[in-house]
């Protein structure tokens, strides 16, 4: 079997026939990449540097494990390198100590200054630190530990390996899912509990027919995203997000009554007069929430006090690809007793 090379010792081999190096004043100009967000992005800003020629900038990928024995032989082996394309496939990870390991398959294309073009294929192996357990500088981050290509004989398009190591390709990646992941710590990552962030939504598929379905319409579908957010003394937040092949992913918004709460010698301690609705707004907020995935609905309770007797709650019902508010109950009496009134009822609209 052929030895596997390194990335940089793949590319010295084009630097051995004799070509001359490209001068850095005559390189075509390269987007200039640096993203360390996924294990695929760091191997995609690896080549941006070595396109640009900026192989301080590429050395600095990798961690303790270096691609040559020092930097001036890791330069080397870009000698005569016009240009590099990269391809990256489905990444697979494990975690082990305090890491996650990921498995990237790679394909690049080297094209020397004649024009003439090289494919090389196989694996780069990179690490990422939990950032939570880094407790002093500098940071570490997602770094390249190790990249093993040999040549291939395969088309560029088509010299993707399928997988990394001995087992099945990983699973397709779940775009959507990713996507909420995103959009939760961009919009809610200084205000969630940040062990909570690192937890795995709750995942469900809800197929259903459109109010507009003709017979023997295929059933379509939505996908919800349950994410824990906030944990407090007696109430949890959540974070709910949707998405569908119309929308994309979204964050679901719930509508709650505004209400106008009287008591007696206006004291909360007094007795309760009246409670009326006075108005709705919708929050993205869900308290105490459970989405019961056979009845389809969403519920809310949210505890105005520890021992629960002063509260609100609501009942959400998915119909026509949404949810929509069903029923809102209010206990506020603060009188020891769970009584609560319902001041919303649409149980019985279309």
């Amino acid at each position: 079997m052929r030895r596997a090379l390194s990335a940089a010792t793949a590319l010295l081999s084009l630097a051995t026939t004799g070509q001359t190096a490209l001068a850095a004043d005559d390189a075509p100009e390269a987007p200039y990449v640096d993203d360390r967000s996924s294990a695929d992005a760091v191997v995609r800003s690896l080549y941006s540097a070595i396109n640009r020629h900026e192989f301080a900038r590429a050395w600095g990928y990798f961690g303790d494990t270096k691609p040559a024995k020092d930097f001036d032989s890791f330069v080397k082996g870009y000698d005569g390198t016009d240009k590099v394309e990269v391809q990256t496939g489905a990444v697979s990870d494990e975690g082990a100590a305090g890491s996650i390991f990921y498995n990237v398959p790679v394909a690049i294309r080297a094209t020397d200054k004649t024009g003439d073009e090289k494919v090389f294929a196989g694996c780069y192996t990179l690490r990422q630190v939990n950032a939570q357990i880094q407790a002093a500088p500098p940071f570490d981050p997602i770094h390249i530990e190790k990249g093993a290509l040999k040549p291939s004989t395969a088309d560029f398009e088509e010299a993707v390996p399928p997988s990394c190591g001995d087992g099945p390709p990983p699973p397709k990646k779940d775009t959507a899912l990713e996507q909420a992941k995103k959009a939760l710590l961009a919009t809610y990552g200084d205000q969630c509990d940040k062990h909570l962030l690192t937890n795995e939504p709750e995942v469900f598929s809800i197929k259903y027919k459109d109010k507009d379905a003709a017979p023997g319409d295929p059933d379509k579908e939505t996908r919800l995203f349950h994410f824990s957010c906030a944990a407090a003394a007696y109430n949890e937040s959540s974070i709910y997000y949707m998405t569908d092949e119309v929308d994309g992913v979204r964050q679901l918004q719930l509508a709650e009554p505004e209400t106008d709460i009287r008591y007696e010698n206006n004291d909360s301690d007094g007795k309760l007069l009246s409670v009326t609705v006075i108005g709705f707004h919708t929050t993205g907020w869900a308290t105490n929430s459970d989405y019961d995935p056979d009845a389809h609905t969403i519920t809310t309770f949210n505890k105005w006090r520890g021992v629960g007797d002063a509260s609100d709650s609501g009942t959400y019902l998915f119909r026509n690809g949404d949810f929509s508010l069903v029923q809102f109950d209010v206990d506020a009496s603060y009188d020891g007793e769970e009584n609560p009134q319902t001041v919303v009822d649409y149980n019985t609209a279309p």
